[in-house]
């Protein structure tokens, strides 16, 4: 499932040399993969958790976040896992002040869960919107702390957006998000009070609303977040009146915003200036905090990218984000990445797969396809649909593409893969995953490195989502 955690009779349970006190990402890992996989913690596992376990430092690092990320972006499967974590006292030492929230009951009679239950069903309904915005992470934390601010006395939105703001920090996110989350905490009722008790008509009330969320991006989480907390209040808040008000809203805020930029091709960074001055193939591999970053710069060619993604899956390394960019007839590649299990390859071992898949001697798609064949999934989970658009004429004269999907061993090599396959190449790419979630920009051209004409745009697209089935 994930380093140190098993299946076991339909259950997750940490692996025999597991020692719970001296890994201080455990507590997350393990209810993440529980969770993602659709299946429960052993109460053995719970009870060592609680007694043995050791909290995540703080701030966290990235790979304890990205695990809490997944675990509340699971869905249903989430809250079987949480309650168990919750009722061995977990969940009250790994986020400070839960225990306010716990079992407290609402105010408002429109609610059908206590506060604890009602911001956890909020973050399952917000994982089935993930697909809607860029930022899925910012979007699953904003819904469960949301509320975090009630039964402690003033106006929850604002108690609670100090409290988030501790709590996020505490997390390790950076203050940009920081501030996007207070954000969406502390305006969480701004829709849907906007919507149903003022003039839509009134360029002012709009002008507010907009200037209170200050970006599209924003405003899309907040508006998706407003869907969610609705869906776990209860049916007499989701009516398609109320929804339609609040569709109508935003539509209208976002007019006054004027639409997003499109993504921008990635800037180089030092070491790709450093891989650019090399020949032939050239792989480097540095050691960071929790990962490994991982710099290949080789011939161009059209295929290149899902080569060394399909290279880096076989050694189990799974990709956090990545940095793709083409320089005259020169790719340069800068993956962060994380091992799955144990320690990363040795730079030489990943060296001499990268060469003999780009000259043709390590087949990379029979050895990923035997792979897949010997893989047993999980029991089965449900995820939202991925999305795939495609933007005809994006920056610099490139074609984008823009991929949301469900993370899976492999998903980079199959859409970079698909994407080869329709003749296209793929010049730059902005790659990210985010908790569970994969939020990927791919730059692509035709051979000859003019955006793709409108004949391909459809081909290319469904391709691409037939790679994601």
């Amino acid at each position: 499932m994930t380093d140190g955690v098993v299946t076991q009779d339909g259950e997750a349970v940490l692996a025999i040399d597991v020692k719970p006190g001296s890994d201080d990402g455990l507590i997350v890992r393990a209810a993440a993969a529980a969770a993602q996989a659709g299946l429960p913690l052993s109460p053995h596992t719970v009870e060592r958790l609680a007694v043995e376990g050791t909290l995540p430092a703080v701030p966290w690092s990235r790979a304890v976040r990205e695990s809490f990320v997944a675990l509340i972006g699971s869905g249903p499967s989430m809250v079987p896992v949480w309650e168990a974590l919750d009722q061995a006292g977990i969940i009250s030492r790994l986020i400070p002040g839960w225990d306010v929230v716990r079992s407290a009951p609402q105010r408002n009679p429109l609610h059908k869960f206590t506060v604890d239950r009602h911001l956890v069903e909020t973050a399952v309904q917000a994982s089935a919107l993930t697909r809607n915005v860029d930022r899925p992470d910012l979007l699953l934390v904003g819904a469960l702390l949301h509320d975090i601010g009630k039964a402690r006395g003033g106006d929850h939105s604002e108690v609670g957006a100090r409290i988030a703001g501790d709590l996020v920090a505490m997390m390790g996110f950076d203050d940009e998000d920081r501030e996007t989350i207070v954000t969406l905490v502390r305006h969480h009722l701004l829709m849907p009070d906007t919507a149903t008790r003022r003039d839509l008509e009134d360029p002012e009330v709009v002008g507010e609303v907009a200037t209170l969320l200050g970006s599209v991006d924003v405003l899309d989480l907040m508006h998706d977040l407003v869907l969610a907390d609705s869906l776990a209040t209860g049916p007499t808040v989701c009516t398609d009146w109320r929804f339609g008000l609040i569709n109508d809203l935003a539509v209208r805020v976002r007019a006054v915003m004027a639409g997003r930029p499109l993504p921008e091709p990635p800037a180089l960074t030092d070491q790709q200036q450093v891989a650019l001055q090399q020949t032939g193939v050239w792989v480097l591999m540095d050691t960071l905090d929790s990962a490994c970053l991982v710099t290949v710069a080789a011939p161009d060619r059209v295929g290149l990218l899902a080569l060394v993604a399909g290279v880096l899956s076989l050694n189990r390394l799974h990709v956090l984000g990545a940095r793709v960019t083409t320089v005259g007839d020169r790719a340069v590649q800068e993956w962060t990445v994380r091992p799955a299990f144990g320690d990363p390859p040795s730079i030489e071992q990943l060296s001499d797969d990268v060469r003999r898949a780009v000259d043709g001697t390590y087949d990379v798609p029979a050895r990923l396809a035997k792979r897949d064949a010997d893989y047993v999934p999980p029991r089965a989970t449900e995820y939202p649909e991925p999305q795939v658009t495609v933007v005809p004429d994006g920056s610099l004269g490139n074609t984008i593409v823009e991929v949301h999907a469900h993370d899976a061993p492999g998903l980079l090599y199959r859409v970079a893969a698909a994407v080869a396959a329709n003749r296209a190449a793929i010049v730059g790419a902005k790659v990210s995953t985010l908790g569970a979630d994969a939020v990927d920009v791919f730059f692509v051209t035709d051979a000859d490195g003019a955006p793709l004409p409108e004949e391909r745009l459809a081909p290319l697209r469904d391709a691409v989502l037939a790679s994601l089935a």
